[in-house]
């Protein structure tokens, strides 16, 4: 079957549906697709965080653009609970960054204090010792030797957020193509057809958001998206009664009342498979960090793939010899999906770039003299 839109987004993972409603919302008809369940997924698979403080230490530009995003998520989360009637549960009443020892204390002003001569005094920040600390968090463990706040930090319910912007989308009129694996595409007289099982779509302008899956798809139409997963693996412990208001790096308690430990990092290919010593660890942490979580029952855990560039900021790009074709890849779905539908959306549907997009292009990994960071 073959379909004409205006614009066809591959992905519909958060940065997909994200810039395919902000597509929608400037009135372009949109086909949507979707690998399905097969697909390595980020967005069903991560820790919630609206998360400013400490992004972007060597790369000022993606501190900006972080803080941008979540400055604009208050009105996002709003509309999408006007469209949708699905309350995302935004809380932005700030968050704590833990740190276990004096180096990572002093290691985490220094940092904040570079972004904060960087961006600007709206970059707000405290460095909060033990006992100040523990006026903020009573809980927190006596081990635990301070933390960094700000009050720019918050996070969502994530299976509602990716919940909602699905639900949008298809009550915008986006078509949604589920299990439609990408097998090839064509670009010839300023348009883009692209093949799957089920479908031919075409195009003239088409989104390449389909997160590790854009390795292999940006080649296809001139633009370089060298990304490589890296693995986290999360645990989810059982209901209990509020104790924790404001989300920390390593532990937050949802808005079911449930408390979900995360934070590992692992370098391990294409595996989203658990370990348990990989889970011991992060829940040995989530004690030290609030001893009352010891006798905690988890109930689940996952491991899911975060999508990594060299230097671990975002890709965003339009092709110069496939002109219309855009990549947009990063793994800060959550935190940046206000940004990708309302301000990466509106430059893929032609309107200017936003300030500083160059930065984020995948054109910068082509210079052998580039040092990358990976201070994500």
């Amino acid at each position: 079957m073959s379909r004409d839109s205006d614009v066809i987004v591959v992905g519909a993972g958060l940065v997909g549906s994200a810039i395919a409603y902000g597509l929608l919302r400037q009135g372009l008809n949109v086909a949507l697709l979707d690998e399905g369940d097969v697909a390595f997924r980020a967005s069903r698979g991560n820790f919630g965080l609206v998360w400013v403080q400490g992004k972007g230490y060597g790369c000022a530009a993606y501190a900006r653009w972080t803080l941008a995003s979540s400055k604009l998520w208050s009105g996002f989360a709003a509309d999408l609970l006007d469209e949708t009637g699905v309350n995302v549960e935004l809380i932005q009443n700030g968050g704590f960054h833990f740190c276990l020892s004096d180096a990572e204390f002093s290691e985490r002003r220094k940092r904040l204090e570079w972004l904060q001569a960087e961006v600007g005094p709206h970059y707000e920040f405290e460095m909060l010792e033990q006992v100040a600390l523990r006026d903020r968090l009573p809980g927190v463990g006596p081990d635990v030797t301070g933390a960094s706040y700000t009050p720019m930090d918050g996070h969502v319910n994530p299976l509602k957020l990716f919940h909602a912007l699905h639900k949008a989308c298809v009550g915008r009129g986006a078509a949604l193509h589920v299990n439609r694996r990408v097998d090839g595409i064509r670009y010839d007289n300023r348009a883009f057809t692209v093949t799957t099982a089920g479908d031919t779509v075409r195009a003239p302008r088409l989104i390449l958001a389909a997160g590790l899956g854009n390795k292999v798809l940006a080649d296809k139409v001139g633009l370089y998206a060298p990304v490589e997963p890296n693995q986290g693996q999360v645990l989810i412990g059982e209901r209990i009664a509020p104790f924790l208001k404001n989300p920390t790096i390593y532990v937050r308690q949802t808005d079911e009342g449930t408390i979900q430990i995360g934070d590992s990092m692992e370098d391990c290919g294409y595996n989203d498979t658990t370990r348990t010593d990989v889970l011991a660890a992060i829940a040995a942490r989530a004690i030290v960090c609030f001893p009352r979580l010891a006798n905690l029952n988890i109930v689940r855990s996952w491991a899911a793939l975060r999508v990594m560039s060299p230097d671990g900021y975002p890709i965003y790009q339009e092709s110069t010899t496939c002109p219309g074709a855009f990549v947009a890849t990063c793994h800060s779905g959550v935190t940046l999906a206000a940004a990708h539908a309302l301000r990466v959306a509106p430059w893929m549907a032609g309107q200017s770039p936003p300030e500083e997009m160059d930065v984020f292009s995948g054109a910068r990994f082509l210079d052998p003299h580039r040092e990358f960071h990976n201070d994500h």
